[in-house]
């Protein structure tokens, strides 16, 4: 099975039956393993009935125990002997199906990383959940052609070979009979696809809804929406449900023709062999025989079904993993070097300049603008933005990714013990408990550390839910002082806490920042007065920079944007509220961060 470390391959995403077929080859030998297992199963169940005419004919008919006593004993070892093979060819098959589990997952999550800051913009959070929970499990199970879906075309000949020695008209209903049987399935595998995508559009988007629902529940409640959010959610749940029936529908049909069409297969090809016997033109040993063959068959026309609803649900799931695939990530055609040391970054399209060393604050009355200057300044997005006087977007994303650092105050913290959500994984490469410590106390975190049972061993739960909005913002807030990179932009590191806990951190995030670039966007006075310099950004550009106390003197829309943000945020959810939080550089979810405002 494949290694968890090691290289799942390069998937091919050039349509969804592709992607399958890519999966079946990055495990060739175990593919075959299991074709060739799957087929001796099923022609093993195909040679039974052949036994059962011999003993008949040859023991039976003739008064031959011997002969009886011979073949009943080939008859039991063919039947032992079977039912070995059938348990390995499912373990070879099971194999199989978690291979392509677990590489269609390592794929996934490989793009998802690709992606980066770009993937909450071009996918939904309900997209790749639904991708992770549901569709790699209908691709794995699509692979069941290749063991059972082989085996039984093998079978499908055998048998027809076997019938073509006893009767030709008998071979020929058994040749005609099966194809017309696929054939009536065929419309019907057609519109469970159809069904099956839409149902898989719904269900992610549902997801997706779901997900904002338990980021955001507690700001619903605050400002009164939960109703109105709770109504919408129940209509997307029943039109998910009615389209849930007509999947059902649909896969009931494909399963009563895959029960009923054999059995009357069955019939179809037992009525003329009694007719042959009854003239004489065949023995009943091979009337038996040939009873068996088609019973024998029902297996192989069943697997026939079964692999075809498989496979069809496996397309709609491998296409949704094509197409995610298929997402480019951020350009990354760069080949400059960086610059030696500390340089200016410039932002051409807002005016924006930061200076190596300096503590820089960018505010203004739309949170938009100032995300935008934040993606152009870390190379998030295509921009004219400069560094050290050459293109920034001329550097490789991962050299940038280096040096600078966007911390958004949305992202996401994943769970673990505090220490590694602060730190990263532990290890010789892991911080100092020193460093640990200073970044704990630059945030003002110390508080959310002692009131933790455990501290900083202390359990987290994905994305901090067992923190409040101020516990997760300092928690982030102290992950990027700890990785002290060159250049941090900050985006409202503060904006859920308190005054007091606000300027706690200002005065420590100077003292800790000191010879670094910083740029804090913020409306808040107690570090806007802390900053060397305050840009006031006015529809996406410099209306007015310098000093905090000359910018309050000289500029009365600032003295305003200011004002109005030390009176609170009125509306965490509202775009235009200098105190709503802002997310950047692809930070997705509800502003849950706001909730400690509502409360």
């Amino acid at each position: 099975m494949i290694d968890a470390q090691g290289d799942p391959g390069t998937p091919d995403a050039r349509g969804g039956g592709r992607y399958l077929w890519w999966l079946v080859t990055r495990q060739p030998g175990r593919s075959a393993a299991g074709a060739v297992l799957g087929t001796v199963w099923m022609v093993l169940l195909a040679v039974t009935p052949y036994l059962m005419s011999r003993a008949v004919d040859d023991g039976l008919q003739r008064g031959d125990l011997g002969a009886l006593a011979g073949w009943s004993a080939v008859l039991l070892g063919v039947g032992a002997g079977n039912a070995w093979v059938g348990a390995v060819r499912h373990r070879v098959m099971t194999r199989v199906r978690m291979d392509a589990n677990f590489r269609t997952v390592k794929v996934v999550m490989g793009q998802a990383v690709r992606l980066g800051v770009v993937l909450p913009r071009r996918v939904g959070t309900g997209e790749v959940v639904t991708i992770g929970v549901g569709d790699v499990q209908t691709i794995a199970g699509s692979l069941t052609v290749v063991g059972p879906g082989v085996g039984a075309v093998v079978a499908y000949l055998v048998v027809a070979a076997l019938l073509l020695s006893v009767s030709p008209l008998l071979a020929a209903v058994v040749l005609v009979g099966v194809p017309v049987m696929v054939l009536v399935v065929g419309p019907l595998l057609n519109r469970l696809q159809g069904a099956e995508a839409e149902y898989r559009e719904r269900q992610s988007l549902l997801t997706a809804r779901i997900g904002d629902l338990a980021g955001g529940l507690r700001v619903l409640n605050g400002l009164g929406g939960k109703g109105l959010f709770a109504e919408a959610f129940r209509a997307d749940s029943e039109r998910l449900r009615a389209q849930g029936y007509r999947v059902g529908a649909v896969t009931s049909w494909v399963q009563a023709v895959g029960l009923g069409l054999p059995t009357l297969f069955l019939a179809a090809v037992t009525w003329p062999a009694a007719r042959l016997a009854a003239q004489g033109s065949i023995t009943v040993g091979e009337l038996v025989s040939v009873y068996g063959y088609v019973a024998a068959l029902v297996a192989p026309v069943a697997f026939f079904l079964e692999c075809g609803y498989q496979i069809s649900r496996g397309l709609v799931a491998a296409r949704r993993v094509v197409a995610f695939l298929r997402l480019a990530p951020l350009p990354d055609t760069g080949t400059a070097q960086p610059p030696a040391g500390p340089a200016e970054l410039y932002d051409p399209d807002s005016g924006v300049r930061l200076v190596p060393g300096l503590l820089t604050a960018l505010a203004g009355a739309r949170p938009a603008d100032t995300a935008a200057v934040v993606d152009r300044l870390g190379r998030c997005v295509e921009s004219a933005a400069t560094w050290g006087g050459a293109r920034l977007d001329a550097v490789p994303v991962a050299r940038v990714r280096e040096r600078i650092l966007v911390a958004d105050n949305e992202a996401d913290l994943f769970a673990g013990p505090l220490r590694e959500v602060i730190g990263g994984a532990a290890g010789a490469g892991g911080p100092g408990e020193g460093a640990l410590a200073r970044a704990v106390r630059a945030a003002a975190a110390e508080d959310v550390v002692r009131g933790l049972p455990r501290g900083l061993d202390e359990p987290i739960d994905a994305q901090g839910r067992n923190l409040s909005g101020g516990q997760r913002q300092r928690v982030r807030l102290a992950r990027a002082l700890l990785a002290d990179p060159e250049v941090l932009l900050a985006v409202e590191p503060t904006s859920a806490l308190d005054a007091h806990t606000e300027a706690v951190i200002a005065a420590r995030l100077r003292e800790v920042r000191s010879g670094r670039t910083t740029l804090l966007v913020t409306g808040s006075p107690l570090l806007l007065e802390r900053a060397d310099t305050v840009y006031h950004l006015v529809d996406g550009k410099v209306a007015a920079h310098g000093p905090h106390e000359r910018l309050l003197a000289g500029s009365p829309e600032y003295r305003a944007l200011v004002s109005r943000d030390d009176d609170g945020p009125d509306d965490p959810d509202d775009p235009d509220d200098p105190g709503a939080p802002v997310a950047t550089c692809g930070g997705a979810g509800a502003e849950a961060d706001a909730e400690e405002a509502v409360r």
